[in-house]
């Protein structure tokens, strides 16, 4: 792997085990040199490598177990590995676990000192900084209260706030962040919104879609230890859901991601028990259509064929926005129109019909067939951007954001 001179952190040919011994006394041994050999191996990372420029952020996702805390906590040097190296320029800022570093028994105020004295920072920097820490944080009188009477919210506010109060040249956040109250979460998201825009490169894992393709220009998927895909967010995240229903499915299920004529990439995955015949979207005159006016009534048509018999049909579809965010998304579980047993070679056609109140702007359809009220409970087919079509305003007042909500709008005067 190269490379180039804007890198800000490399990892390469990284791995860890983690070894078992029939006793600590046999550790001991092996650590001495004595020619004893743990009784298992367990490899936890194998072989990772990638690099970072200046400035990108980049999210990490995988499956509980798959090692994305063992590989930050690596990078952050908490951790050392068994093989490979890690090299960075510049400051690190870490939040990896909630309260990690703070005394329970200090104060919110006390632990700040500590864990900004540990990342390097001098009494007289922290005491210019604590006031807006304290600020930035917003807990309050418990700020000055032990630690151990914090909630876990409590605690990401005062980690993220002394982590961030001086701007680091990498932050790199684990699963911390989807702790807390929305609103917190809204600010700390802005914080580092600003922070990349000075210049500041982003490392972060989370299973959360949404934060991962609006705030990182690139993801890498981490399954069983190796770098499974290593690409466009949306990308990454589509192949990710996919696997997701692999695993959780005890049937052999294949997972392709293929480019369509017009360059649009498409994930597909499942069993085969359901296959996709056709998609597409209809005007009120049964057209196929793919530019839609804001507010015009469509239908989403859906065939499928029923390649092997199964005990239950469920099929849904998500629109997307344009950054691959949730707009709306169904299925005919959630609707009562779940089909029972239906047998070999049937050939079914849906019909969604809904108003187009969306605002002007690119969107793509995903549609899928299952068992139970998600893909993962039993996946026959998953296909990511089956379908796209444009949202245009042309009959409608100006207005801008994902929908078109007309308010009633009523003025008085009142003196």
């Amino acid at each position: 792997m190269s490379c180039d001179e804007n890198t800000i952190l490399r990892v390469e040919n990284l791995s860890k085990e983690f070894n078992r011994y029939k006793s600590e006394w046999h550790r001991v041994a092996h650590l001495m040199g004595m020619g004893i050999k743990p009784v298992e191996v367990h490899h936890v990372l194998k072989d990772i490598t990638f690099c970072i420029k200046s400035g990108e952020a980049v999210g990490v996702v995988g499956r509980n177990g798959a090692g994305k805390s063992t590989l930050l906590k690596i990078i952050t040097g908490t951790l050392n590995p068994t093989e490979g190296i890690v090299e960075y320029s510049g400051r690190v800022a870490a939040i990896l676990e909630l309260g990690m570093g703070f005394h329970p028994d200090l104060t919110g105020r006390q632990n700040v000192y500590y864990s900004a004295g540990l990342m390097g920072f001098t009494p007289a920097q922290i005491d210019e900084k604590i006031d807006e820490i304290e600020a930035f944080a917003e807990i309050g009188e418990y700020f000055d209260e032990p630690v151990r009477m914090y909630s876990s919210g409590m605690q990401m506010r005062v980690a993220f706030s002394v982590a961030t109060a001086w701007r680091p040249d990498i932050l790199i956040i684990d699963e911390a962040m989807s702790v807390g109250d929305m609103y917190f979460q809204h600010k700390s998201f802005s914080r580092i919104k600003e922070y990349r825009e000075l210049g500041t490169s982003l490392l972060l894992v989370s299973h959360d879609r949404a934060a991962v393709q609006a705030v990182c220009d690139r993801a890498i998927l981490l399954d069983n230890g190796v770098i499974v895909k290593d690409s466009d967010p949306e990308e990454v995240m589509d192949y990710y859901n996919a696997l997701i229903a692999a695993k959780e499915d005890e049937d052999e299920e294949n997972i392709e991601q293929i480019r369509s004529e017009d360059g649009r990439l498409m994930t597909l995955s499942g069993d085969g028990s359901i296959k996709l015949k056709n998609i597409e979207l209809l005007n009120s005159e049964g057209e196929t259509i793919e530019i839609v006016a804001v507010g015009e009534r469509v239908s989403l048509e859906i065939t499928i064929e029923v390649v092997r018999s199964v005990d239950e049909l469920v099929l849904g579809y998500m629109i997307k926005d344009r950054l691959a965010q949730a707009v709306f998304g169904t299925n005919t579980h959630f609707m009562d129109r779940v089909i029972y047993s239906p047998k070999q070679d049937r050939i079914i056609k849906y019909r969604f019909s809904f108003d187009a109140n969306m605002g002007p702007g690119t969107y793509s359809v995903n549609t899928s067939a299952h068992a139970g009220f998600t893909h993962v409970q039993g996946n026959y087919f998953w296909l990511d951007n089956a379908l796209v079509f444009e949202v245009v305003n042309v009959n409608k007042s100006g207005f801008v954001g994902l929908a078109w909500l007309p308010p009633q709008l009523e003025v008085e005067d009142v003196e």
